[in-house]
Protein backbone atom coordinates (compact mmCIF):
# COMPACT_ATOMS: atom_id res chain seq x y z
CA UNK A 1 0.00 0.00 0.00
CA UNK A 2 1.32 3.61 -0.92
CA UNK A 3 1.59 5.78 2.24
CA UNK A 4 0.92 9.02 -0.04
CA UNK A 5 0.24 12.07 1.72
CA UNK A 6 -3.25 12.71 3.33
CA UNK A 7 -3.92 16.27 1.16
CA UNK A 8 -3.56 14.02 -1.74
CA UNK A 9 -5.64 10.99 -0.20
CA UNK A 10 -8.52 13.83 0.22
CA UNK A 11 -8.12 15.09 -3.77
CA UNK A 12 -8.45 11.60 -5.06
CA UNK A 13 -11.15 9.50 -2.64
CA UNK A 14 -13.77 11.52 -1.69
CA UNK A 15 -17.39 11.79 -0.97
CA UNK A 16 -20.08 13.21 -2.82
CA UNK A 17 -23.35 15.34 -1.85
CA UNK A 18 -24.95 11.96 -0.90
CA UNK A 19 -22.36 10.53 0.47
CA UNK A 20 -20.92 8.19 -2.32
CA UNK A 21 -16.90 7.81 -2.25
CA UNK A 22 -16.24 9.29 -5.66
CA UNK A 23 -12.48 8.42 -7.37
CA UNK A 24 -11.72 11.37 -9.34
CA UNK A 25 -9.21 10.03 -11.59
CA UNK A 26 -7.79 13.40 -13.44
CA UNK A 27 -6.70 14.29 -9.71
CA UNK A 28 -4.28 10.68 -9.98
CA UNK A 29 -0.94 11.79 -10.07
CA UNK A 30 1.55 8.26 -9.98
CA UNK A 31 0.99 4.85 -9.97
CA UNK A 32 1.27 4.89 -6.34
CA UNK A 33 -1.88 6.99 -5.97
CA UNK A 34 -3.78 4.65 -8.68
CA UNK A 35 -2.93 1.72 -6.29
CA UNK A 36 -4.20 3.80 -3.58
CA UNK A 37 -7.49 4.44 -5.00
CA UNK A 38 -8.03 0.90 -6.14
CA UNK A 39 -7.13 -0.11 -2.55
CA UNK A 40 -9.44 2.37 -1.30
CA UNK A 41 -12.26 1.07 -3.29
CA UNK A 42 -11.40 -2.87 -2.49
CA UNK A 43 -11.30 -1.47 1.46
CA UNK A 44 -14.31 0.77 1.38
CA UNK A 45 -16.47 -2.69 -0.42
CA UNK A 46 -15.14 -4.87 2.18
CA UNK A 47 -16.52 -2.82 5.28
CA UNK A 48 -20.14 -2.79 3.23
CA UNK A 49 -20.11 -6.55 2.70
CA UNK A 50 -18.19 -7.57 6.01
CA UNK A 51 -15.13 -9.02 6.71
CA UNK A 52 -15.18 -12.68 5.92
CA UNK A 53 -13.19 -15.24 3.57
CA UNK A 54 -15.53 -15.13 1.16
CA UNK A 55 -15.42 -11.60 0.62
CA UNK A 56 -11.65 -11.33 0.82
CA UNK A 57 -11.42 -13.83 -1.58
CA UNK A 58 -13.84 -12.20 -4.35
CA UNK A 59 -12.09 -9.16 -4.09
CA UNK A 60 -8.88 -10.57 -5.01
CA UNK A 61 -10.84 -12.46 -7.60
CA UNK A 62 -11.97 -9.62 -9.04
CA UNK A 63 -8.66 -7.88 -9.24
CA UNK A 64 -7.22 -11.05 -10.79
CA UNK A 65 -10.29 -10.86 -13.20
CA UNK A 66 -9.36 -6.63 -13.83
CA UNK A 67 -5.86 -7.55 -14.26
CA UNK A 68 -5.95 -10.67 -17.07
CA UNK A 69 -8.49 -8.79 -18.65
CA UNK A 70 -6.60 -5.08 -18.59
CA UNK A 71 -3.57 -7.10 -20.00
CA UNK A 72 -5.67 -8.61 -22.83
CA UNK A 73 -7.23 -5.75 -24.00
CA UNK A 74 -4.25 -3.22 -23.34
CA UNK A 75 -1.03 -4.29 -23.33
CA UNK A 76 -1.01 -7.27 -25.30
CA UNK A 77 -1.88 -5.77 -28.30
CA UNK A 78 0.66 -2.73 -27.57
CA UNK A 79 3.20 -5.88 -26.99
CA UNK A 80 1.67 -6.98 -30.58
CA UNK A 81 2.42 -3.22 -31.93
CA UNK A 82 5.67 -3.04 -30.90
CA UNK A 83 6.77 -6.68 -32.18
CA UNK A 84 5.82 -5.53 -35.36
CA UNK A 85 8.00 -2.67 -35.11
CA UNK A 86 10.95 -3.79 -33.89
CA UNK A 87 10.45 -7.22 -34.71
CA UNK A 88 10.36 -10.64 -32.44
CA UNK A 89 13.04 -11.45 -29.63
CA UNK A 90 11.72 -15.08 -30.48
Amino acid sequence: MPYIKPERRKLIFWANDINLPVVDVNSIESVGELNFAITKLCIDFLEKDGRAYRSFNEIVGVLECVKLEFYRKAVAPYEEEKEMENGSIY
